[in-house]
């Protein structure tokens, strides 16, 4: 059965820099087998309704400002899946959705598309967050996904565990990451490799500096873990495959759930 993965897309420069951290994602994508399909929930596309794009072929979204002049020349061709989409639609009904014929991709998905699959060959399904619901409840909508990875489809949740950028310093390229940062994400660790669901819904109240690590203004970007997780609820299996910091405490996490 297909994995489903939650990835942190740290800084839009991720996708014109050779480090770390791409290397990984590039070997990453390597080394999965390949998926028939990937739903992608971007932390860049929030929506008080969930929302799926429908469409054959992606237009490009640079949301983003002031970075170098190559970012915007960027063009990551990826097609859709409209199969794929109908499934998710039927799997949806119970839950509300509705369906965008005109979404691009975000830097949150190409960013990480691009270094995972640098061919755009394999069909996108972008998906809406909605960080203003439970935690619960975006667990429950990546869980009535989980049917879909028995048909090689790759579930991603893209965003990033610590992801403050008031918090960062842009001249710390690399190195010993903050403490607090370290503290939050082991927190995170412990409690996603045991599985332990009710005190992970409530991390925002009892996990160590979860109010630096994300802020009431940035946590769409930490809630994809949730659907990402969910989406392997039938197995709740969970491993860590890769960790690493940059500016000081922003977060490059890679999980494998299932």
């Amino acid at each position: 059965m297909m994995p489903s993965l939650f990835i942190a897309h740290g800084s839009p420069t991720l996708a014109i820099e050779d480090n770390l951290y791409t290397q990984y994602l590039t070997a990453l994508g390597k080394a999965l087998p390949k998926p028939k399909a990937i739903v992608l929930f971007s932390a860049h596309w929030v929506s008080p309704v969930q929302k799926v794009s429908n469409v054959d072929e992606f237009k490009m979204i640079y949301d983003f400002y002031g970075f170098p002049d190559e970012m915007y020349d960027i063009v990551y061709p990826a097609k859709g899946y409209r199969d794929v989409t109908i499934d998710i639609v039927d799997l949806f009904k119970e839950h509300g959705i509705s369906v965008d014929e005109t979404r691009g991709l975000d830097h949150g998905a190409w960013v990480v598309l691009r270094l995972l699959y640098p061919n755009a060959d394999v069909p996108v399904i972008s998906m809406s967050v909605n960080p203003n619901l439970s935690p619960e409840e975006q667990y429950k909508i990546g869980a009535s996904l989980s049917k879909l990875r028995e048909k090689d489809i790759l579930i991603i949740g893209s965003g990033g565990t610590v992801h403050n950028l008031r918090a960062l310093n842009w001249s710390k390229q690399s190195g010993e990451a903050d403490q607090w940062a370290i503290e939050f994400d082991n927190w995170i660790r412990d409690h996603i490799n045991k599985w332990d669901l009710d005190s992970l819904f409530k991390y925002d109240a009892i996990a160590p500096n979860a109010g630096l690590a994300v802020p009431p203004y940035g946590n769409e970007h930490f809630v994809p873990i949730f659907y990402a997780m969910g989406a392997a609820d039938n197995e709740k299996k969970a491993k860590l495959i890769h960790s690493s910091y940059r500016y000081g405490n922003l977060s490059h996490s890679v999980w494998q759930f299932g």
